[in-house]
């Protein structure tokens, strides 16, 4: 597994080493999260000092739910992808009874505690985040890898408010980009995956068009009081605007949320559209390039 240089601030940091690691080389800080098999902590390498995010899960507690496949999947994919907008896994170990992922340190946290603390994202914040999705997932989709789980608790903020896609646990890398596995949010789910017909890349577009709608509403644009309107809503892509949404949002959204996986608006054409265009303030980081 290759190591690298974090994309998250300033000047070069040192890279973690190749070589194998145990949780003595580290000094642990406080808790940045917690999951299902496990936590988040903050911690520094001794030797370089270099700060990371130390994802610890347990051995029992993924076999118990069947998820070694899964997890295996995840520390493949998100391992082989560098991009200033995909936080990075720099490398992994074990021991007996734990797995520790070495991850990308994003100092500014996850993005759904920060729309929590907001509700609603102005349209400048909410288009830099779309053109910074729509690159990453140029990046992603050029790989082969379909991320099918977009959405705001996935989504870390980096030094500068910068969007990192950060967990890859419903990622998949397929040679066809097609698919048929029904994974991923209520809320976020497309029309495609509920019907259970084989999907692709598309599902994708789909997720950061109720995302780019959750950013700027408070609220998905399917949330229903059950299940089962949620999933009506979302199969008659019953979408209602607010007044005070502005026809650019309107428009971008309307050309993502479409029934049709064909009719959706190309990652190419949302860094075009004069929406995204007119409010992104994106910052690239240090010797970070768009992905072509």
């Amino acid at each position: 597994m290759q190591s690298g240089s974090s994309q998250a601030a300033g000047p070069a940091q040192p890279s973690v080493p190749l070589r194998r690691l145990t949780i003595e080389d580290f000094e642990i800080g406080r808790p940045l999260g917690k999951g299902k098999f496990g936590n988040v902590y903050l911690a520094r390498l001794k030797d370089s000092h270099f700060i990371v995010a130390l994802k610890v899960l347990f051995k029992s507690q993924i076999e118990k739910e069947g998820m070694e496949h899964q997890l295996r999947r995840e520390i493949e994919i998100q391992a082989h992808l560098q991009h200033p907008n995909i936080l990075r896994l720099y490398n992994y170990f074990h021991d007996a009874r734990r797995i520790y992922l070495i991850l990308e340190y994003a100092p500014r946290g996850e993005l759904y505690k920060e729309l929590q603390k907001c509700h609603t994202l102005d349209e400048q914040r909410t288009a830099t985040i779309m053109e910074e999705l729509a690159d990453a997932l140029t990046y992603c989709h050029g790989k082969k890898v379909i991320h099918r789980d977009i959405k705001p608790e996935n989504l870390l903020l980096g030094f500068r408010g910068e969007v990192k896609i950060a967990d890859f646990g419903w990622s998949v890398h397929t040679l066809s980009l097609r698919r048929k596995t029904m994974c991923g949010t209520l809320d976020y789910l497309p029309p495609e995956m509920i019907e259970g017909r084989t999907y692709d890349e598309k599902v994708d577009l789909w997720c950061i068009g109720v995302l780019c709608y959750e950013l700027l509403v408070g609220n998905p644009p399917f949330e229903s009081v059950s299940h089962t309107e949620t999933y009506r809503r979302i199969l008659k892509v019953d979408v209602k605007f607010p007044v005070t949404m502005s026809l650019g949002a309107r428009d971008l959204i309307s050309r993502l949320l479409r029934y049709q996986p064909s009719e959706r608006l190309p990652l190419a054409q949302i860094l075009r559209h004069p929406w995204v265009q007119a409010h992104s303030r994106r910052v690239l980081p240090p010797c970070a390039h768009p992905a072509s």
